[in-house]
């Protein structure tokens, strides 16, 4: 049964006035009621969509297959390849490539991330952690100068940011396991983007000019994304990267086996040997994409498949949800002062978790049983006022029982056979370190800022980590990105996931919780207004339009501090299939985000 919070009789006034209206329900237009077909008769198919006329939010319909990412182009590379008679996984490994050359803020060869797939023919769903790992020379203070603090330019910005990419491994273990189609087939369309140039849209001319204080201090970077003369390419004019596309060939001809022990990683450790960067030849070679068990529970009546760790977003989504669970949030209100109250207490404690308990799990027994407990939902229930926030600093880290730049990218994938993937990879900060691997078109990651540099320290996202995610040789660091997946029925319903540094596991959370609890289609699921809570700083993050102004008042009444953080909460790329038909959603918080589907 519901829980209701015992608030004064002046709070509950307080927030029955300012309480949001309830979200208009997304449930399609029944079609008008017909006879029931005679015995063996099969029902007919349903031959057009049922379109959503109580909503003002619709999302682009498809029959076949789908293809939702942060850039139109990689978008319509993945449907070419789905159209070609690739699968699911073939298109998601070809728009990953695609990315590096359309978006290459954040799309990579030489990042990491994590890729969610579920394969129809089997029934099973798979999760591959390609994470970069800390190079062998790493250390726990590597980056703790003399006088005791980070240096954050060395974490961030030179060499020593740069992990063991895992893109390429991760995308070969996918195609050679799950997909059908050959390296070249899928490198191809990405190979004829980078040779034959694209055309800079404004987003892209506008991120080159806010990056060159980064790329500009390489001389490979500038080489490419600043014209000879020092001045910004022009929205309209055409980017040729040469010499990725050289590279693209390279692992379409050899596979991974190039990008790791061939010419290119030999030309990746030489510009990092000549720039006092750590990887080497052996880090290469040693890099494995690992499988894991995703992570599986119930929700309201759906089951919900999310990364494991050292992904920290399925385990506090999980988390989080069996807080939410005891509540009747549809009755509450979307958005409304009650039930953001609850939401933000479980995110202030999920993420006071996150700073002790989370990390790599091949170097430690991350308790993602107790944190997923029904107990410790009632340890957290039991904390949280009826009538007032919790401060930050009375919140603590739980007692285990004894024994990430905005720019990172997603995109979701869906054929017509019912394959799914949900990806989501990173070169962390926005253009990585800045730095080109000389000679290859390649962008280099930072994701070593990942790890705690000085545990107890916030990294560049503010969040805190501890021990479990200090510096080790060849480990991972913890991660948000939280590539998500809704069954009904036990098939895929709905596939998200998001960029947003340590704001995705709450983006992600949100559109799930629109999905489920307030009865929205994937396209107001995605567009409803966010906020944010991570323990410190202990404030709650919303964007600009769409909370009220009484709600807003009612909560700060209870002791809460509101900051306007822009149309930052994310940028989730969503396909909900329903019937006959699959509902793509990209999100209009990032331009160039496209939906398509054939």
């Amino acid at each position: 049964m519901a829980r209701n919070l015992a608030l004064t009789s002046a709070l509950s006034l307080a927030l029955v006035a300012c309480q949001s209206a309830p979200s208009v329900s997304a449930q399609t237009v029944a079609a008008p009621a017909t006879p029931a077909p005679v015995a063996e008769t099969p029902a007919p198919a349903q031959s057009v969509p049922l379109l959503d006329y109580q909503s003002i939010h619709h999302p682009v319909t498809a029959r076949n297959g789908m293809v939702v990412s942060q850039e139109e182009l990689a978008s319509r590379v993945g449907v070419q390849i789905l159209e070609q008679g690739g699968n699911a996984v073939d298109a998601a490994v070809a728009v990953g490539f695609a990315l590096a050359v359309t978006l290459p803020r954040a799309g990579n060869v030489a990042g990491g991330g994590f890729m969610m797939i579920y394969d129809a023919e089997t029934d099973d769903y798979i999760s591959i952690d390609y994470k970069e790992l800390a190079p062998y020379a790493a250390f726990r203070d590597m980056y703790v100068d003399e006088n005791g603090e980070v240096d954050l330019d060395a974490a961030r910005r030179e060499y020593t940011a740069s992990g063991v990419p895992g893109t390429v491994a991760a995308f070969e273990v996918a195609l050679e396991n799950y997909g059908t189609m050959s390296f070249a087939e899928v490198v191809a369309p990405a190979v004829e983007l980078a040779r034959n140039g694209i055309e800079v849209t404004y987003d892209l001319a506008q991120s080159l000019e806010f990056a060159e204080d980064k790329l500009g201090s390489n001389a490979a970077a500038r080489a490419i994304f600043y014209h000879e003369d020092g001045s910004y390419y022009q929205p309209g004019e055409i980017l040729v990267q040469e010499d990725l596309a050289w590279s693209l060939e390279q692992i379409g001809q050899y596979g991974a086996a190039a990008f790791y022990e061939g010419e290119l990683a030999e030309m990746i450790v030489a510009d990092q040997e000549a720039n006092g960067g750590l990887i080497t030849m052996q880090d290469m070679a040693d890099y494995e994409a690992e499988l894991r068990e995703p992570l599986r529970f119930d929700y309201r009546g759906y089951e919900l498949v999310l990364m494991p760790p050292p992904s920290s977003g399925g385990v506090h989504i999980q988390q989080m949800f069996n807080v939410l669970d005891e509540f009747d949030l549809a009755e509450m209100g979307h958005n409304s002062a009650a039930t953001m109250h609850i939401v933000v207490e479980a995110m202030r404690q999920a993420y006071a978790d996150r700073s002790v308990h989370l990390g790599d799990p091949d170097f430690y027994d991350i308790p993602v049983e107790w944190l997923t407990s029904d107990e410790y939902a009632e340890e957290t229930l039991a904390a949280i006022p009826a009538d007032h926030a919790r401060s930050s600093a009375d919140v603590n880290p739980g007692v285990a029982p004894p024994p990430e730049s905005p720019d990172t990218t997603h995109y979701s994938v869906w054929d017509s056979e019912g394959n799914v993937v949900s990806n989501t990879y990173s070169l962390n900060y926005s253009y990585g370190n800045g730095a080109v691997a000389a000679g290859t078109g390649i962008l280099m990651n930072n994701g070593m800022d990942d790890f705690s540099a000085q545990p107890g320290q916030p990294n560049g996202y503010g969040l805190i980590g501890g021990e479990y995610n200090s510096i080790e040789p060849h480990k991972r660091s913890l991660s948000s990105m939280t590539p998500a997946m809704i069954l009904q029925d036990g098939k895929p319903y709905v596939v998200t996931g998001s960029p947003g540094g340590s704001r995705i596991i709450t983006t992600v959370m949100q559109v799930l919780m629109n999905v489920i609890d307030f009865d929205m289609n994937i396209a107001e699921a995605t567009n409803a207004p966010r906020f944010h809570h991570q323990w410190y700083p202990d404030v709650v993050f919303v964007e600009p339009v769409g909370f009220s102004a009484d709600t807003i008042r009612a909560m700060e009444a209870m002791g809460y501090v509101f900051e306007e953080a822009g149309y930052t909460m994310g940028s989730t790329q969503s396909i909900m299939r329903q019937g006959d038909f699959l509902y793509g959603a990209a999100d209009p918080r990032r331009p160039g985000a496209m939906a398509i589907g054939y």
